[in-house]
């Protein structure tokens, strides 16, 4: 059997790997050979995927950062349409990656109405949407959905669409982290060191809009706490001589690792981060975080004053229970003073600590159980025609 899954970006490359990882549990369980191809990254190429195109580089949010990827995008998409053309596929998974892979799921509707397309981590228009059409067409190529969250599970039912919540996959992937004594001693962290974690990017358009902000906040607050050290996990390796040469511009103590995300995270007396999937692994080790998020002006002015988007949270971590848990600062309100000023209290002030450690609890009990990705597989395995 062939299945096809289509994703992008490094956070998609990630969820792709692990549900790669449950799908060939169950099919060798279920006694079958399972052949996949996809849109992705290295690491589901490491799980076993024939990579058709490497999408991490390419991920963008918003309308003028998206341009100089359209033709990059525009390219991958039709090697994988002429590549589908030629060997079909059984089954077809798409994860998140919305303008593409609706792209892709309405050709695969058109010319191979026969093959079932699973949307697993649908893309978040059950927070908002750009357009009432958004979640038409996200239905239009599902034969079935496979929610993470409780309410996005609601809005997709409320909606008429075949819909399983089965929980958040970081719930699967957390279990596998050092304890924080261990990665403390794996980074080789000294016991009077406070350590923060910077996370500024996943994708290009953010090493120009958050890390500045970022690296200024750190500066401040090295000024006033000289025993602070700053771990920078790569995301993607072509980003190290930009984040090196920040580094030495602001004057930071710090570090960049590759392949040691695992590692800075857990041992982390506290992350200022970007929005996206770390927010929630950050929550699951129960590692306090500031957040925050900027855009190109223009692509914000014309989200909020021409398509009225308008969000109750940004962060993944808010969003779950539609209540701040942590502190979030978008656009802006994301100043390296108010930066500052909540990380100072994270560091410095207990009580605040414990509060949002407390919260973080709570946050967990709406992400489900552990066995998140062997549901998932379960669910797909199930749609394959002929089994």
């Amino acid at each position: 059997m062939r299945i096809f899954i289509s994703t992008g970006e490094v956070s998609g490359d990630l969820q792709g790997s692990l549900l790669i990882s449950a799908l060939k549990k169950q099919a060798a369980i279920a006694g079958f050979p399972l052949e996949i191809v996809a849109l992705g990254g290295e690491k589901m190429a490491s799980e076993g995927a024939t990579l058709l195109g490497n999408t991490t580089h390419i991920g963008s949010f918003g309308l003028i950062e998206s341009l100089r990827f359209v033709v990059p995008t525009l390219q991958i998409q039709r090697r994988a349409i002429a590549y589908l053309k030629q060997h079909p596929p059984d089954l077809v998974v798409l994860i998140d990656y919305m303008g593409p892979n609706l792209g892709i799921g309405s050709y695969i509707r058109r010319h191979l109405p026969q093959v079932p397309i699973v949307y697993y981590i649908a893309p978040q228009v059950w927070v908002a949407s750009i357009t009432p059409s958004d979640t038409e067409r996200i239905l239009n190529v599902s034969n079935k959905v496979l929610a993470i969250f409780p309410e996005e599970a609601r809005y997709f039912r409320d909606k008429g669409a075949n819909v399983t919540w089965i929980g958040h996959p970081l719930i699967d992937r957390i279990k596998n982290f050092p304890s924080r004594e261990v990665a403390r001693t794996e980074l080789g962290v000294k016991g009077d060191t406070i350590n923060v974690a910077l996370i500024p990017a996943s994708r290009y358009q953010e090493l120009k809009y958050l890390l500045p902000v970022m690296f200024q906040a750190a500066r401040e607050i090295q000024s006033k706490l000289p025993q602070v050290h700053f771990w920078i996990p790569l995301s993607l390796e072509i980003y190290r001589k930009f984040i090196e040469k920040a580094i030495q511009q602001f004057g930071l103590q710090a570090t960049v690792v590759s392949g040691q995300q695992q590692q800075v995270l857990a041992a982390a007396d506290l992350a200022i981060t970007k929005c996206g999937t770390v927010n929630l692994e950050l929550a699951l080790l129960n590692t306090p975080q500031v957040v925050l998020y900027r855009l190109n002006s223009l692509t914000y002015w014309v989200a909020r004053n021409i398509f009225k988007i308008s969000v109750p949270f940004a962060s993944p971590v808010n969003l779950v229970v539609m209540r701040s848990i942590v502190p979030e600062f978008i656009q802006e309100t994301a100043t390296p003073e108010n930066l500052t000023v909540a990380a100072m209290e994270l560091l410095l002030n207990p009580e605040r600590k414990q509060q949002m450690q407390a919260d973080y609890q709570v946050m967990q009990q709406s992400l489900g159980e552990i066995g998140v990705c062997d549901r998932a597989a379960k669910e797909i395995l199930q749609m394959l025609p002929n089994l």
